[in-house]
């Protein structure tokens, strides 16, 4: 009988050690294991962004800034309708994080430490004044317009008068590719040279013998202007996706080169250049190039 009760107590004793032990197990807490200690949310995208540049990119950067600025509520975006000549200067000298050019960069641009990013093309429309007979121009006859070769509507299948060739600004993007196409570079003689995409198009609408160009994504929706067929084809997104419509030009993001640009506008460049950009991008008019 001593026995047994020695056995019992004696298991009685083990019970309670191993109970003891068990009550000095390590909870989360003791071993910094809680998850939110160490997996911190990611601290949300702010800062500015300052973009400068084309006249011709309003309606691009201003869908893509939009969107973005809905997505990344602490970032602005900012936009400096200067032309392109001005925000490829942007660019180089640092007032803007990324400049903006309605052209390609030139070879002794891309040497003094720029480079281009194309995001879109770009058509640019030959507009004539909405009431004009004239539907349809060579690449040639254009050119022979703009230098002065041609200078009566009647030499092209227009009524009598005489045309007035109105243009852009040197160092505009739209200017530089549009004289690179024609051949006139440097030789066209215009009647007015203007800043702005808006501006041409309200002087061509203005007078009836005039005749000039602005970027696609401008002229669409005008009933005040015509743009008139070159060779025949039309200029749509289609036929500047194809390259079958003759004068168009690239919507190109302007960086220096080998600098890194600040979290904010690396992720402003990064959605303004990915597929999910792209319907923005058509609906501003121009043609996306990201897949």
């Amino acid at each position: 009988m001593k026995k047994t009760l020695a056995l019992i107590l004696t298991l009685a004793l083990s019970l309670a050690a191993l109970t003891g032990c068990g009550s000095k197990t390590e909870t989360p807490a003791d071993t910094n294991t809680d998850s939110s200690a160490q997996t911190e949310a990611p601290a949300a995208l702010s800062g500015s962004v300052s973009t400068n540049g084309s006249t011709s990119m309003e309606k691009v950067i201003g869908a893509l800034s939009e969107q973005f600025m809905a997505d990344n509520s602490g970032v602005t975006v900012t936009y400096d309708p200067t032309g392109s000549g001005a925000g490829i200067e942007a660019a180089s000298n640092g007032s803007a994080d990324i400049g903006l050019a309605s052209r390609a960069l030139k070879d002794e641009e891309k040497a003094g430490g720029l480079t281009e990013t194309i995001v879109a093309l770009d058509g640019i429309a030959v507009i004539v004044n909405a009431d004009s007979k004239v539907e349809n121009l060579t690449v040639e006859q254009i050119g022979k317009i703009f230098t002065g070769e041609i200078t009566d509507w009647s030499e092209v299948g227009g009524d009598a008068g005489t045309i007035s060739c109105i243009g852009r600004e040197a160092g505009s993007g739209t200017r530089d590719g549009f004289e690179s196409i024609t051949g006139t570079k440097d030789a066209c003689k215009l009647d007015q040279e203007l800043t702005s995409t808006g501006g041409v198009i309200e002087a061509v609408a203005g007078n009836p013998n005039a005749i000039g160009y602005a970027s696609l994504s401008a002229v669409e929706g005008k009933n005040t202007v015509k743009a008139v067929t070159v060779g025949g084809v039309a200029c749509t997104e289609e036929t500047v996706l194809n390259g079958s419509y003759a004068i168009q030009r690239p919507f190109v993001l302007v960086t220096k080169t080998g600098e890194t640009l600040s979290p904010a506008a690396q992720a402003f460049f990064d959605y303004a250049t990915s597929s999910a950009a792209s319907q923005l991008i058509k609906a501003a008019g121009a043609v996306p190039v990201a897949k």
